[in-house]
């Protein structure tokens, strides 16, 4: 079966999804529309495709044990010089996020990892691109706000186009009753309530 490449992250719900998404694209980024606008919580990690289901019931099982929560995006960071990245800030939910990133990379679990730097949520609207359009992206969302409640977080494969895309959604509780993220660029009538 071989080798695939998965991440795990929080999407940002519509409208600011695909606005931060276009934004990105505008600062010249080419991965813009390759990366559902996203607040990590595994990063690209290789696993066997044999262990899918596991994967999967490992995320299932920290879902059901997880509650919806409010997350608050509000201007801007880098991790300049350090890694490439200009990020809008997750000022709200943040410690949320940690506990859910823990539990997916947990040493009993099939995502065990080291991760390269210290885990702080974030969404990125620049990487790797040149200077001057990284300090424009960063003065440019500095004043940004979003706020919705996480319902859910989910498991993407990463394809051979570079492109990444969901395999499963995990809403929080048993049972959920919480608002489902859709994929960026669905239609209109299947645009989340930004509220439970």
């Amino acid at each position: 079966m071989g080798t695939v490449t998965l991440g795990v992250s929080i999407a940002v719900p519509e409208p600011y999804g695909s606005l931060l998404q276009e934004r990105r694209a505008s600062f010249g980024d080419p991965a813009a529309y390759g990366i559902p606008t996203h607040v990590t919580l595994l990063p690209p990690t290789e696993a066997e495709a044999a262990d899918l289901p596991a994967i999967e019931a490992h995320l299932s099982h920290i879902a059901t044990a997880g509650r919806p929560f409010p997350m608050r995006l509000s201007g801007t960071g880098t991790f300049r010089p350090l890694s490439p990245v200009v990020y809008v800030q997750v000022v709200e939910g943040a410690s949320a996020c940690s506990w859910l990133q823990k539990r997916v990379r947990e040493a009993s679990g099939p995502l065990v990892r080291e991760l390269q730097f210290p885990y702080h949520p974030h969404v990125t609207v620049a990487h790797g691109i040149e200077e001057e359009a990284m300090d424009r992206a960063y003065e440019e969302l500095s004043s940004y706000e979003a706020a919705w409640t996480c319902g859910s977080f989910a498991l993407y494969e990463q394809g051979a186009d570079g492109v990444w895309r969901k395999i499963n959604e995990f809403p929080f509780g048993a049972g959920g009753g919480a608002p489902a993220v859709p994929a960026q660029g669905s239609s209109s009538m299947d645009q989340p309530s930004l509220h439970p």
